[in-house]
């Protein structure tokens, strides 16, 4: 492609979409719309690869809304994504840009009401962002709507999903859709997606990708640093963190990624507990609080999300300062992908990630990876002896008080509702629960005697 692009009229983009760039603030295309955009609109099938924050979505978004308006009628494109938070996003997204044609969109994902869902789906909307889970639910239970006249199939995060995660759904769908259609396939890590799309794509495939900067898959703006601790300390070394930071930037929000449900919601309820008000995100909360959690962090009403991994993925929060790995995680493609939640589009940002002895391997790997050596932060440790006993007792606490909810409960009743569906035999997974929910217990009450020793 040309690198002459100045603006979205050089894309030989319709005058209204146009006019809808520049209502939104957008006044260059990014590299990836400057080299996907003008293929999609030639009839290509396209995988596309770039950094977080370079506008990916707008790069299918765009396209699919034009020739939508040329030829409308629903349901006119499929996209599918990852995580439900996404879904609702990238809708959202077509939504502002094709309030001009009067758009509709429908998100289908789960935890939501399946009949609402369903119809919605009945009546043809023109865009359809889902998860592939719940779409493949309703592919097996209902024939109130049909794919086979789709003309764009979009795979947002591409490289997500088709990690063999989601292989049973994606088989009921692609079986839904018609040959014929544009296959359109973005991520910010594409790995080995390029070998599985080969079947999907029905014409010339464009590819492109992002050069690299030598290796670095981290934008320049992001300042990357550690924190080396204890692995008793960490949640201290946390608080610690959080309160240097908010010592030069009041109005700043923060992400603090972990590495599973019960911790995000242990973390959560502790910092709220010490005067860190946040909200948390995991897949243990119902979806509607989950979407209300995320509009209070994105509102800046709240300046704190604590979060899983289903958070780390393409969701665009101008606000984001700094991003914190209370774990850091094992996939060093995970690590780019949260990091990458700040410093997009152009901005600054910092990513800091706490380090246990054992973690330095796994530091490593991502240095190795990213292309990029993280500097130390430098925590006062005399601070963190003053902190050390209020951080440990409320975290004490807010594991009594999660013990005291149904919180376990709900796990056992997904990982029921799981073994079932792989065809267990429903006494076999009572058994099974029983038994997980004993060895819970005798693990609490040693955990108790223990401590209640060391006192």
């Amino acid at each position: 492609m040309s690198k002459e692009i100045t603006n979205f009229s050089d894309l030989k983009l319709n005058s209204w979409l146009l006019k809808q760039c520049e209502s939104m603030g957008l006044k260059k295309p990014t590299l990836i719309q400057q080299n996907c955009i003008p293929h999609i609109l030639n009839g290509e099938d396209c995988i596309g690869c770039a950094k977080t924050g370079s506008g990916k979505t707008l790069a299918f978004a765009l396209p699919i809304l034009q020739q939508l308006c040329e030829d409308p009628y629903g349901i006119f494109a499929l996209v599918l994504t990852p995580t439900r938070e996404l879904a609702f996003q990238i809708a959202d997204q077509f939504n502002v840009v094709g309030k001009a044609i009067n758009v509709k969109t429908c998100v289908v994902v789960g935890g939501m009401d399946m009949m609402v869902q369903g119809l919605e789906l009945s009546k043809r909307p023109h865009i359809v962002v889902a998860t592939p889970g719940r779409l493949a639910d309703h592919l097996d239970s209902c024939d109130t709507f049909s794919l086979k006249r789709i003309k764009f199939l979009v795979l947002d995060e591409a490289d997500r999903l088709l990690g063999g995660h989601f292989d049973e759904q994606l088989k009921t769908i692609f079986a839904a859709v018609p040959k014929q259609k544009q296959v359109l396939l973005f991520s910010a890590t594409m790995t080995d997606a390029l070998d599985k799309v080969k079947h999907l794509a029905s014409s010339k495939v464009h590819i492109w990708e992002e050069e690299d900067d030598a290796g670095i898959a981290t934008v320049k703006e992001l300042d990357q640093r550690y924190v080396l601790c204890p692995k008793d300390v960490v949640d201290s070394f946390l608080v610690e963190v959080i309160r240097m930071f908010y010592s030069t930037n009041k109005n700043g929000s923060i992400m603090i990624f972990t590495d599973t449900c019960k911790n995000c919601q242990l973390l959560s309820m502790a910092l709220n507990d010490v005067g860190f008000t946040n909200v948390a995100l995991h897949a243990m909360i119902k979806q509607r609080e989950r979407l209300a959690a995320l509009n209070k962090f994105k509102s800046n009403h709240i300046q704190i999300l604590i979060a899983t991994d289903v958070a780390a993925r393409g969701l665009d929060i101008p606000t984001v300062q700094l991003v914190i790995n209370h774990k850091i995680p094992n996939v060093p493609k995970e690590y780019i992908h949260r990091v990458g939640r700040t410093a997009r589009a152009g901005r600054c940002g910092m990513a800091i990630s706490l380090i246990t002895p054992n973690d330095i391997k796994l530091l490593h790997a991502i240095e190795d990876t990213i292309g990029t050596k993280l500097t130390e932060y430098k925590v006062d440790d005399k601070e963190i002896v003053t902190i050390l006993t209020q951080i440990s007792v409320a975290k004490r606490e807010a594991e009594i008080r999660l013990d005291e909810t149904d919180f376990y409960e709900k796990k056992l009743i997904n990982k029921r509702k799981k073994l079932i569906l792989e065809g267990k035999d429903p006494d076999e997974v009572e058994k099974l629960l029983e038994e997980q929910k004993k060895k819970k217990r005798k693990k609490y009450k040693k955990k108790n005697a223990n401590e209640e020793q060391t006192k």
